[in-house]
């Protein structure tokens, strides 16, 4: 009889932003400046990467790609918190933030599968160097790619789809900065089915993490054996100094992802939950084209080339 006066929610409310409108300026306004740099950031190490023959290799393709995926990674819910942050209504509608849910999650699966790929060409450019150029060929570098998009974008239907048939009643009081499935299945009409379904989405989102995670230490074992057996220090440096930048952004991805979606039973407080969140879809992307572009030298040589010759365009 209670299921009678269920009314499906329409729209949900952010209630994880500050209160007060000076605090909302004053997170405005650094996460402004922290998209702007993620936008900018990754579509300089795209065209650099384009503009540069010498860098049409498979390592510099995955990064383009990368880059690519982070700018739609962010776009999915920094511009959603931006106007939060600033607008009295901090709402969104259920179809808004169903979608925002699927792109977040597609974009952010296909970086997972990429960076996994990136991991295998790493394994193949170090441990078979004479067979590498003949393996990982541009059609074989596209076609990964491919997979890992068709992979992201696949994985997370089922589970919007399941979402989007749920009754939410009561609070409709999201207590996040943007739509997450645990935040949302939160607020649907628990019963059984609700209950089993949460645990089926965190033991899908556990099997997706831990497997390329599993994928990944594999290729770095069989990257640091060969490295181990090379004589020359120089020689050592040069080879782990081709996998520092992706190793980097792998652990700092994946650790915040890791702390969110790994927890299972565990609960965090509303300010672990956000800062956690903050992690792995603001601060990770952010540091992505520092990690890419001032670790690498043959991007920081391109961009300066080009630097260099808008200068004496303009001049």
């Amino acid at each position: 009889m209670e299921s009678l006066n269920w009314t499906t929610a329409q729209e949900f409310i952010f209630s994880a932003f500050p209160c007060s409108w000076g605090d909302s300026v004053i997170c405005f306004i650094p996460l402004l400046f922290v998209y702007a740099f993620i936008v900018v950031g990754n579509l300089v190490i795209i065209t650099v990467v384009q503009l540069n023959t010498h860098l049409h290799t498979p390592m510099y393709f995955f990064i383009s790609a990368l880059s690519f995926l982070e700018i739609w990674y962010t776009t999915a819910t920094i511009p959603k918190m931006l106007s939060g942050l600033i607008s009295e209504r901090r709402s969104i509608s259920l179809n808004g933030c169903l979608l925002q849910m699927y792109f977040f999650h597609s974009t952010g699966i296909s970086e997972v599968c990429l960076l996994t790929a990136m991991a295998f060409d790493r394994y193949l450019a170090i441990c078979s160097p004479l067979h590498y150029p003949t393996i990982m060929t541009p059609k074989l570098c596209a076609q990964l790619t491919l997979v890992c998009c068709v992979c992201g974008f696949i994985t997370p239907l089922p589970e919007i789809a399941w979402i989007s048939t749920l009754p939410f009643c009561g609070s409709n009081q999201l207590e996040h900065i943007f739509c997450d499935f645990l935040p949302v299945l939160r607020l649907a009409c628990t019963d059984i089915h609700t209950i089993i379904m949460i645990q089926v989405v965190d033991i899908v989102h556990a099997v997706e993490i831990i497997t390329a995670v599993v994928l990944i230490f594999m290729s770095y074992v069989g990257i640091v054996a060969v490295i181990l057996r090379i004589h020359s220090a120089e020689g050592r440096r040069k080879a782990f100094s081709t996998c520092v930048s992706h190793l980097t952004v792998f652990l700092l991805f994946f650790g915040s992802v890791a702390l969110m979606y790994l927890r299972f039973s565990a609960t965090y407080s509303l300010f672990w939950d956000t800062a956690i969140a903050l992690a792995f879809a603001v601060l990770s992307p952010f540091f992505n084209p520092i990690i890419y572009s001032l670790r690498n030298k043959e991007i920081k040589e391109a961009i300066k080339k080009h630097m260099d010759q808008a200068r004496i365009f303009f001049s």
